[in-house]
């Protein structure tokens, strides 16, 4: 009876331990979030920074860039 006594205060030690060590963590701060665009040529949403922006228009690559103005 004491070894399974003594087995319950362990458990209880070490799941204290555990949400003490959890609370005390850093939190993780949030991925920068990027705003995402549209091609007006095909359509294909990417990230602004990654985009070319010409006449107010984003485009994914230079060839549907060139392929919009015709």
């Amino acid at each position: 009876m004491s070894r399974l006594l003594l087995l319950v205060v362990i458990a209880a030690v070490v799941y204290r331990l555990i949400r003490s060590y959890r609370k005390n963590m850093p939190q993780q701060d949030n991925p920068v979030v990027e705003d995402m665009v549209r091609c007006a040529h095909c359509g294909v949403h990417l990230p602004r920074s990654e985009s070319i922006l010409a006449g107010g228009n984003y485009f994914c690559g230079a060839e549907h860039r060139d392929a919009y103005r015709k």
